[in-house]
């Protein structure tokens, strides 16, 4: 019996996504024997961590194939073809092909055929794979756009996902009909630069447009939620979800990468500290329910203690809850890694601290409030299911997976609240 791929995901939730279609993929072309590592190149710390991983899965499997894929492959492709584990290098958009596929399953893997990465900012639309309910049994993730046309000055991600590529709604309409019909109560909106969507597309709609489109045109769908997104660029319509769609959910993670004005425009970012507390405020007066996650960096080049204080306040200012905190990297082939004024491993080590510190605070302070009050929870395993602010509860006795109950809250711990 052939035995299937082997698949290794490192980086983000759209990787993850990814890595369920090159699976469906694989298996139709009939693929067998190998392993696909799907990396990362968000920080030159991913790259060194996916070619460790290459390595590592090399001397547990010495007669697989190995093939790696992902954006480390689209951004720095020599990097991989020169390892003597790899035998196939494809890109970001090859690994959505099934022509692709169906020719790595061929006995023989060529010298032409071992590198397969074309130009990503020559490609114009999404992939049409599409993955009915890639998740937990209870909440399934739909990729609705690809790509980022902005240029911030420490990311190296538009080079491995080109530019903004949108999938038309009436597309997404119908994936969520096909996952609410397989019992599915949760759909997360995901993407590279989500708030970006329906831009390249005729009449160029807004996210706010897509949100008010599947929560009309998909009235059973109980739950809907959005991944990161820009607060700057969000429009009227989302905003008017926010504040009438008891079914949107009442959790935005946030783009935000520092709280200083100077820095921020370092960064080339669209939006000034200022900008992202009215969004905050706003949107929590709209929906006072309303929890903020947010990406922050710390030791941005040439951040003062003062600059890093003004990101540490804004913890509280925007009232943030989530932080998915980055101590910054410096990355080859960015603008960021040519500023002269790179800072200290160690005092960016301890900027990050102190950022989580302050986030650890918020959490405490959030999971405190929720205690004696009711909540709908969605149950990911028989004992443990998350909040509509994504906090996660546990519990003392099973309950039905997959599925919505009413709970009261009666403490807490750790990160989590208890029922």
């Amino acid at each position: 019996m052939a035995e299937a791929p082997i698949f290794a995901t490192l980086g983000c939730r759209l990787n993850a996504y990814e890595t369920e279609a090159m699976k469906e993929l694989s298996a139709e072309a009939g693929l067998s024997g190998a392993v696909v590592v799907n990396t990362c190149a968000v920080t030159a710390e991913a790259v060194r961590k996916a070619r460790q991983e290459i390595r590592r899965l090399r001397r547990e499997h010495p007669e697989a194939r190995l093939i790696v894929t992902g954006c480390a492959a689209q951004t720095e492709p020599e990097t991989f073809t020169a390892m003597e584990e790899v035998d196939a290098v494809i890109g970001n958009t090859e690994k959505m092909q099934p022509e692709t596929w169906k020719g790595l399953a061929a006995d023989f893997i060529g010298e032409t055929e071992m590198l397969q990465v074309d130009d990503i900012m020559s490609v114009t639309e999404t992939a049409g794979h599409l993955i009915d309910g890639f998740g937990t049994r209870s909440r399934a993730y739909v990729q609705v756009q690809n790509g980022c046309d902005h240029r911030c000055t420490f990311c190296i991600i538009p080079y491995g996902r080109g530019n903004s590529r949108s999938v038309p709604a009436g597309v997404v309409v119908d994936q969520i009909k096909r996952l609410v019909d397989r019992g599915y109560n949760e759909v997360v909106l995901t993407g590279v630069d989500l708030t970006s969507w329906g831009a390249d597309l005729p009449a160029t709609p807004r996210l706010g447009d897509l949100v008010m489109r599947i929560l009309k045109l998909v009235p059973d769908l109980p739950r809907l939620r959005i991944s990161s997104i820009d607060s700057i660029e969000v429009d009227e319509n989302l905003m008017q979800a926010i504040a009438t769609e008891p079914r949107l959910m009442p959790h935005l993670h946030l783009s935000l990468q520092h709280g200083d004005d100077m820095i921020l425009k370092r960064m080339k970012r669209r939006h000034l500290r200022d900008d992202a507390i009215r969004f905050a405020e706003e949107a929590r007066r709209l929906r006072p329910e309303m929890t903020f996650g947010a990406d922050i960096i710390a030791g941005f080049p040439t951040e003062t203690e003062a600059h890093f204080e003004n990101s540490l306040r804004l913890v509280e200012d925007c009232g943030l809850t989530w932080l998915h905190v980055f101590p910054y990297s410096r990355r080859d082939g960015t603008p960021a890694a040519r500023i002269p004024n790179q800072i200290n491993g160690r005092v960016i080590r301890d900027r990050a601290a102190r950022l989580r510190q302050a986030g650890e605070a918020r959490v405490a302070a959030h999971l405190a409030e929720q205690v004696g009050r009711a909540h709908r929870v969605l149950m990911e395993n028989p004992r443990m299911g998350r909040t509509e602010q994504f906090t996660e509860v546990e519990f003392d006795t099973d309950q039905p997976e997959g599925q919505i109950v009413d709970v009261r809250i009666s403490g807490q711990t750790g990160q989590r609240l208890v029922a």
